[in-house]
C-alpha cells in the first residue's frame, strides 16, 4: 500500500469514526468542513498528486473519490440520524399547541452552479486532473500575451475587457492560471481550472458580465489530438449520459493550435433534432485545441519536446443544458422557488 493511499485510507477511517461519534448537528458540520472543505484534510492529498507519477494519478483520484463518498454517505446517515433524535427530544420535552398555525421553515439548497461544478471537478480529478485556483485581478501579460493574444486582439479592447490600469484588468478566462502552472515547469500538467470571470457583456438569456469558465490543460510529452478527443468523449459521457455522441468541428483560438469546437448529441432526442437543440440534433458545448508551441515557449517549455491539449468551457453552460434552464438571469435572481427545484 502506498503511502498516499495509507493517508487516504486514514483520514476516511478517522472522519467515519468521528462522524458516529457525533453527538450535535454543528459538530457534524466542522467535520464536514475541516475534511472535505477547501483547506480540509482530504482536499490537500488532492495537492499532492503533482508529485505523484502520472501513471499512478487516476488510481490515486479513484481512492479520493471513493473515500469522498463513503464520508459523504456516512454524514447524510448521520445528520438524518441526529434530526430524528433531536426531534424527538422536542417532542418529549415541548408543550404543543395544535391550535396554533405552523411556522414554516425556509432550508437552503445548493446552486445548479455548484451542483455542476462538484460533478465536473468529480469526473475530471477521477481521470487524475487537479483543480487549480488563480487570481480574479490579473495581469494582461498572464491574461493576453502569454496566451499568444496579440495587442491589437478584439478580445483586448475595452469594450471587452474591465481594465483597472493599462496593466491590471478582471480576468476575462481562467486560461492565466494555465500560463501560471506552465511556468512553474513541474510537468507533466494535468489540471482544470474554474473560476468567476469578467467581460463587458450586456445582461440578457445568455449573457453577463460575470460568469463562471472551466479551462482544462495537460502537457506531456507525445500528447496526440486523439488524447484530447478522447479525454472530452469520456467527459461528455460522464456529463450528459452514456450514449451521448461527440462532434469536432475546425475553428481558431490564439492559445490552441490546431483548434476545434465539440458540440454533443442533444440528449433530449438522441440526434434526432428537436426545440431543445434547434432541430438540429448537436449541441456546441465547448472549445479546444492543441496548445499553441509559441505558448509554450513563452512559458518556459520546449515545444520539442512537449506537448499538450487545453479546453475552455462555461460552467453557466453547462448548468443550462443539464437542467433545461432556457434564461441564465434565472442563475443570479436567487429566488428560492426556482433554486430549490434542484
Amino acid at each position: 500500500m502506498s503511502e498516499i493511499e495509507e493517508r487516504v485510507k486514514e483520514i476516511r477511517d478517522q472522519a467515519i469514526d468521528k462522524i458516529r461519534r457525533a453527538e450535535a448537528l454543528g459538530s457534524l458540520n466542522e467535520i464536514r468542513v475541516g475534511i472535505l472543505g477547501k483547506k480540509g484534510t482530504l482536499t490537500q492529498v488532492m495537492k499532492m498528486m503533482r508529485d505523484v507519477p502520472k501513471e499512478e494519478k487516476p488510481m490515486v483520484g479513484k481512492w479520493v473519490n471513493e473515500a469522498r463518498q463513503e464520508i459523504e454517505a456516512q454524514l447524510a446517515e448521520s445528520r438524518e440520524r441526529l434530526e430524528a433524535a433531536a426531534m424527538n427530544d422536542r417532542l418529549k420535552n415541548e408543550a404543543i399547541d395544535v391550535t396554533l398555525p405552523a411556522k414554516k421553515i425556509n432550508v437552503g439548497h445548493r446552486h445548479p452552479n455548484s451542483i455542476a461544478l462538484e460533478e465536473v471537478e468529480r469526473i475530471f480529478t477521477g481521470m487524475g486532473y487537479e483543480v487549480m485556483e488563480g487570481p480574479e485581478i490579473e495581469y494582461d501579460e498572464y491574461n493576453f500575451t502569454k496566451l499568444n493574444i496579440p495587442p491589437n486582439h478584439p478580445a483586448k479592447d475595452e469594450q471587452d475587457t474591465f481594465y483597472i490600469t493599462d496593466d491590471i484588468l478582471l480576468r476575462t478566462q481562467t486560461s492565466p492560471i494555465q500560463a501560471r502552472v506552465m511556468e512553474q515547469g513541474k510537468v507533466p500538467i494535468r489540471m482544470i481550472a474554474p473560476g468567476r470571470v469578467f467581460r463587458s457583456d450586456e445582461v440578457d438569456a445568455t449573457h453577463s458580465p460575470s460568469f463562471h469558465q472551466i479551462e482544462g490543460l495537460v502537457i506531456d510529452k507525445g500528447i496526440t489530438f486523439a488524447d484530447l478527443k478522447g479525454t472530452l468523449d469520456i467527459f461528455a459521457k460522464k456529463m450528459f449520459g452514456e450514449d451521448t455522441k461527440t462532434k469536432f468541428r475546425p475553428h481558431h483560438f490564439p492559445f490552441t493550435e490546431p483548434s476545434a469546437e465539440m458540440d454533443v448529441s442533444c440528449f433530449k432526442c438522441g440526434g434526432k433534432g428537436c426545440r431543445f437543440c434547434k432541430g438540429e440534433g448537436w449541441i456546441e458545448i465547448l472549445g479546444c485545441g492543441m496548445v499553441h508551441p509559441h505558448v509554450l515557449e513563452m512559458c518556459g517549455l520546449d515545444p520539442n519536446e512537449y506537448g499538450g491539449f487545453a479546453f475552455g468551457v462555461g460552467l453557466e453552460r453547462i448548468a443550462l443544458l443539464k437542467y433545461e434552464i432556457d434564461d441564465m438571469r434565472l442563475l443570479y435572481e436567487n429566488d428560492v422557488r426556482f433554486l430549490s427545484q434542484f
